[in-house]
């Protein structure tokens, strides 16, 4: 029971609970256990409980608009995380499948279960609802607006003076401008000190060579945040990239879905023209029979 307990402490639906309610809800939960490749639920069947994952994953996905397309997967979701909420509100269908490739341990809160803690304890219904209303909102900005946005704009926006001057010195010292400016000065430091007049580093040019070692000593460390920095732009565009994916595969099937039955509507009206264009023509038979 501590073990479950420990785990809905992660699950954010009720990582605000006090210990009492949350004790509550485990033990009315019941342990659930899926094979590799077996599914959970499919997309159009009444909702009844909601599952948190014990251990493995579960993928949630749309399943394929005609044969030969594979489904898109929505989300892959591993240990402390759940899936099926919204049937804890209502019975609605199902909007997706779940399923789990590689087999999962889940466990289960149906939603009579759920009914009979929140006659004792109303306090579990407030917070359920308010990640409920967060995860919708997450879905609704998602739908409802677009996924595609320019990511560089948005990050150079948020850059500190520090991180600017970072990238300037990155760029500048992959130029051509820094290499020419660096051999000439070492050209010009080498001619004024062979000038024994004018000497103040001769040669092995240690003050030279000690301001190259600075150089070198500062540049490193600038090159690095910019380069991270980079990394993370990188890891934003790829955010970007998939919300975008998911979004277009996601509209797809439902076009793919829409196609579908309107081609049967077709098929249906088709059917039933000629099935009253053959009665039209036997009528004429029919009365010639009669005659």
């Amino acid at each position: 029971m501590s073990h479950d307990l420990h785990l809905l402490r992660r699950v954010p639906l009720f990582a605000e609970l006090p210990e009492q309610d949350l004790l509550g809800i485990a033990e009315r939960m019941t342990p659930r256990r899926l094979a590799a490749g077996e599914t959970l639920f499919v997309r159009g069947e009444p909702g009844a409980a909601l599952y948190v994952v014990v251990r493995g994953s579960v993928r949630v996905l749309l399943p394929a608009a005609r044969p030969g397309l594979k489904p898109v997967v929505l989300e892959q979701l591993g240990a402390g995380e759940f899936v099926g909420e919204m049937a804890l509100i209502d019975s609605a269908p199902r909007m997706a499948s779940v399923d789990s490739p590689g087999g999962a341990e889940l466990l289960e809160l149906t939603r009579d279960n759920l009914m009979r803690q929140l006659d004792g304890s109303p306090r579990v219904g407030v917070a359920m609802l308010a990640i409920m209303s967060k995860r919708l909102r997450v879905a609704a900005d998602l739908l409802g607006s677009t996924a595609s946005r320019d990511i560089n704009k948005e990050a150079d926006a948020q850059l500190t003076w520090a991180q600017r001057l970072a990238d300037r010195v990155a760029e500048w010292n992959g130029s051509w401008s820094f290499l020419i400016v660096l051999s000439v000065g070492t050209g010009i430091w080498a001619a004024i000190n062979a000038i024994p007049a004018l000497q103040f580093d001769p040669y092995p040019y240690q003050f030279f060579n000690f301001f190259l070692a600075f150089l070198v000593a500062v540049q490193g460390p600038l090159l690095m945040m910019s380069q991270n920095r980079q990394t993370k732009k990188e890891r934003l565009h790829a955010d970007a990239d998939f919300a975008v994916n998911l979004k277009n595969e996601t509209g797809i099937n439902r076009i793919l879905f829409e196609i579908a039955e309107l081609r049967d509507e077709l098929a249906r009206l088709r059917h039933d023209r000629a099935r009253a264009a053959d009665s039209a023509a036997s009528l004429p038979a029919e009365g010639d029979d009669g005659r």
